[in-house]
């Protein structure tokens, strides 16, 4: 047998990546990015090899090139078919050519392809991208290098991303990844934090504006690089002017200075949130859902997450909206027929049906219960929200997203991408198309947070009169190239591109005004930034103005047309940045030498998350369907399998089972040979196993503080029960004889002493509960006589706490 050299992956087939370099420059609120891709191939044949690897949907590629023997070849960047067809003539003649492209399916997967690498040759390929950082709910800005690429489930009558579908799925991809970032900021670097091991900060400046960090472990690609950095002061509007490119005409989009405003708009506090509203809940129910929030979490599933979420989110609803739950997978379904009013009874029905609710319905067939939903007519004067839950891994997202558009002038849409490897365009797609809001929950973030801030975003008053203005010298004109924000939320961040057209005088300023009004006030954020334009090789806000207008041009509804296309590859081409048009093509002229021997063609494999052989809903072995290929029953039988604490999956049992193939069966299930076994005591010992392997002593733990939560009433009252006596550790005889005042009703001691517990023993998940407690209050205040002060000294007293008075309006 021969003897392979170099990586392999794990079926014995040579690997020519051999590492990746990432080089990181945080800019403030922007992240510039370059990454090395060495090659080398030790096969004594020529190979093309071909890297399909994720990106996030807003990064804007601008530069590739590649370096052979120590001559570097610049990449053009030309229509797609013209690259390719350059690409496969000089393979085809025995030349060696560089093609890197944009998936024609979703704008974050990109494929690297290095064609005809001949037997000992090494071979260096380099891309440089742009993108803008999002800031998180604690002011963190928050840059993302993915590594997964999950699978996408391909609905029937779409197309499957180009390469996503062959690739070897491996543990642990058999290259490795050197990163190292440099962060720059005016506003001062406080600290920085990841997901992975960072070496200490170490800051180049006495006044922390700048710093550096690297990982420090080899990074193992079972998760995503994340940064979370944390500024003095991030919530500062600015603005950054940039010089054009002196070889570009004036007039044109690169040869004219263009500016990046940066609003951080502030909303008055208003007295009251909105009590009207049509809010609707779309969970994927998928398999993959069953998957833990990431690789290295063993105990949250994704559905059990999205679950405990929805409970808090049907807590928080304000009575008198309506309200109603989808789940989708291959099929849909919804609790109610149509969207109910919420009270008592309706969010009780709907509580009972979410303890049914797991990820048990196939595949991730989200535009048919999309459509369902915007063909019932809204609730006139309830204005529609939609909010989605899924791990968005789907191959028809332009379709998804024109769906959405279309729709987009009935409702706001507001999107939560769940675990590593979610889809960024999908899940950003939707909330752009529809005037929502996107968060993205992975490792050990807690989704609560995310949603209910979002939830405070769908309740704010709508926000109108929308309008931007500009106070430039004479002579002077602003264009705007990105679209202003039709709907803006408290403590939210705008981006705002704009070409400067005619002459500029350096020595002077500009002012740039967004103005609204919300409800009758008029409300106006200014941002004056002098007319000075930063000189930069890089031309980052060109890129990124580029990069909006290619978005701009492709959700359009005319984007299949000529004009479009052309008016789009014509962005791309002046700016040097990739689009669904166009790609990058480099070709080595210099090697003439004849193909010697067959090209083989390498798939490098990229990591898939083994995620999806764990067992599902928190760490309970869960049943599954047995298949030796996607949609093709092997044996019909229920099978038990689990995975150790290094993410091998080994079988527990099986059941047997009558049940025939479906085409609601989840198509992403894997193969699997197992034994039957013949009892429920089997079984069950088997689960016992798995439990003491995993060191679990619950199938579910529920925190004290969503324990009491879930006893809440839909009007924000608790009644007293012995759930609730056991959760605030009171007798029934301790609460009932304490009840200060003859008058004071029951219902009304219990909700003060439960406000009075979560403030004093849930203050660290305040942001989960905030809302519904806000009911709470205002039910406490409708109902309460005047010995309110009284109820609240005598609950302190009894629940030995001291929360201010202030928290119920004393």
């Amino acid at each position: 047998m021969e003897r392979r050299c170099g990586l392999l992956t794990e079926k014995n087939v040579p690997v020519p990546l051999k590492s990746i370099s990432v080089e990181v420059e945080v800019k403030g609120f922007v992240a510039d990015v370059s990454a090395s891709l060495e090659y080398q191939n030790e096969e004594s044949n020529p190979v093309e090899a071909i890297f399909v690897f994720p990106m996030d949907s807003d990064a804007a590629v601008y530069n590739f090139q590649a370096t052979i023997d120590g001559k570097t070849i610049v990449a053009e960047i030309k229509e797609k078919e013209e690259a390719k067809d350059e690409y496969d003539d000089a393979i085809s003649a025995g030349g060696q050519a560089f093609l890197l492209e944009e998936d024609t399916s979703s704008s974050d997967i990109f494929t690297c392809t290095v064609g005809n690498l001949p037997p000992a040759q090494n071979a260096s390929v380099s891309f440089s991208f742009v993108q803008e950082l999002p800031i998180e709910a604690d002011g963190a800005v928050r840059f993302v290098l993915p590594t997964i690429l999950n699978p996408r489930y391909t609905p029937d009558g779409s197309q499957s991303p180009g390469g996503t579908q062959d690739l070897v799925r491996v543990r642990r991809p058999p290259y490795t990844l050197a990163f190292r970032a440099n962060v720059q900021s005016p506003l001062g670097i406080s600290r920085v934090q990841s997901n992975c091991g960072l070496s200490p900060l170490e800051y180049l400046t006495p006044d922390k504006t700048g710093a550096k960090l690297s990982l420090t472990d080899e990074h193992r690609f079972d998760k995503d690089v994340e940064l979370l950095i944390y500024y003095d002061n991030v919530h500062t509007p600015s603005a950054v002017l940039e010089a054009g490119v002196e070889s570009a005409a004036s007039g044109t989009l690169m040869g004219d200075p263009a500016v990046m405003v940066n609003i951080y708009p502030r909303l008055p506090e208003t007295p009251s949130q909105v009590t009207c509203g049509e809010f609707i809940f779309l969970m994927d129910r998928s398999g993959s859902m069953g998957c833990q929030m990431s690789d290295d979490d063993k105990g949250r599933s994704r559905i059990q997450s999205a679950k405990d979420t929805l409970l808090l989110l049907l807590k928080s609803l304000p009575m008198g909206c309506y309200f109603n739950i989808y789940g989708f997978g291959s099929t849909f379904k919804s609790f109610f027929p149509e969207s109910v009013e919420y009270n008592q009874e309706s969010m009780q029905k709907a509580l009972e049906d979410l303890k049914g609710v797991d990820a048990d319905m196939g595949g991730t067939e989200i535009l048919n219960p999309l459509s369902a939903i915007y063909r019932t007519p809204c609730k006139p004067g309830h204005p529609r929200q939609l909010f989605v839950f899924t791990d968005g891994e789907v191959s028809n997202t332009k379709m998804v997203i024109a769906e959405v558009r279309r729709n987009s002038p009935s409702h706001r849409c507001f999107s939560f991408g769940i675990g590593q490897g979610a889809s960024t365009e999908l899940i950003k797609g939707i909330a752009k198309a529809a005037s929502g809001s996107s968060e993205f929950i992975t490792g050990k973030d807690r989704m609560q947070a995310k949603v209910l801030q979002s939830l405070k975003f769908a309740l704010q008053p709508a926000v109108t009169g929308l309008s931007i203005s500009w106070e430039l010298p004479p002579g002077l004109e602003a264009v705007l190239l990105s679209q202003p924000p039709t709907v803006i939320f408290s403590e939210q961040r705008a981006i705002i591109y704009a070409q400067l057209k005619g002459k500029v005088d350096s020595t002077l300023e500009a002012e740039m005004t967004l103005k609204y009004s919300l409800k009758e006030q008029t409300v106006q954020n200014s941002i004056k930034f002098s007319l000075q334009p930063n000189k930069t090789e890089r031309s980052t806000v060109h890129h990124l103005a580029a990069k909006t207008m290619i978005e701009i041009l492709d959700s359009s509804p005319d984007r299949a047309k000529e004009k479009v296309k052309k008016h789009m590859i014509d962005i791309s081409t002046q700016a040097n940045v990739i689009s669904p048009q166009t790609a990058f093509i480099a070709v080595n002229k210099d090697l003439k030498q004849p193909l010697q021997g067959p090209l083989i063609r390498r798939d490098i494999p990229s990591y898939r998350s083994y995620s999806r052989l764990r067992c599902r809903s928190g760490g309970m072995p869960r049943m599954k369907q047995c298949y030796s290929a996607p949609r093709y029953i092997r044996k019909e039988m229920l099978v038990m399998s689990a995975c150790d604490s290094d993410g091998d999956e080994y079988e527990l049992g099986a059941l047997s089972a009558d049940f025939a193939p479906s085409e609601e069966s989840d198509r992403n299930a894997l193969p699997g040979e197992v034994a039957e076994v013949g009892s429920i005591a089997t079984f069950q010992g088997h689960r016992d196993e798995y439990m003491n392997r995993m060191g679990m002593e619950e199938y579910r733990l529920q925190t004290p503080v969503m324990k009491l939560i879930s006893q809440q009433n839909a009007d924000g009252s608790w009644s007293l029960s012995a759930s609730v006596e056991s959760l605030l550790g009171l007798k029934p005889e301790d609460i009932k004889q304490s009840v200060p005042g003859k008058d004071t009703d029951l219902t009304l001691w219990v909700t003060v002493l439960a406000v009075i517990w979560l403030h004093a023993f849930g203050a660290d998940t305040k942001d989960e509960w905030e809302l519904l407690v806000a009911k709470s209050l205002s039910w406490i205040k409708a109902n309460a006589a005047s010995d309110l002060g009284e109820c609240v000294k005598a609950g302190n007293a009894l629940v030995k706490a001291s929360v201010d008075p202030q928290v119920f309006g004393l």
